[in-house]
């Protein structure tokens, strides 16, 4: 018998339960009753290790331009450039004594800032 052999495809970012928890709470918070979003994830030049990362609500893009699929209900665009530099991250988000707030887990990184925000 042959062992058949199952390329398993991991996404490109991974929302983890409770990011996507918070980002569908912060949405309804600004927006209420609208749920035609999509999360846009991304890096840009800056922050104290050379880049940070950007997260942004925008509109549904009807053309699926950069989107990278759906998690937990929430579509996810990356554009290409970020993309090259997110590959294989899982977006958390956290509480803890120290605050809240979204937590990017980056194998890519090579250092980091306190902050969390900004790597290199």
């Amino acid at each position: 018998m042959i062992d058949e052999i199952v390329d398993v495809v991991q996404p490109l970012v991974t929302l983890t339960e409770r990011a996507a928890k918070a980002v569908k709470d912060t949405w309804s918070a600004e927006f209420r009753d609208d749920h035609d979003y999509a999360l846009r994830i991304g890096i840009r030049g800056g922050g104290c290790a050379g880049f940070q990362y950007v997260l942004d609500f925008e509109r549904n893009n009807k053309t699926k331009d950069h989107c990278i699929g759906k998690q937990h209900g929430i579509e996810l665009y990356v554009d290409p450039m970020s993309a090259m530099h997110l590959e294989g991250t899982i977006l958390d988000y956290e509480t803890s004594l120290q605050g809240m707030g979204f937590k990017f887990n980056n194998p890519n990184a090579s250092t980091k800032c306190g902050c969390g925000m900004s790597f290199g």
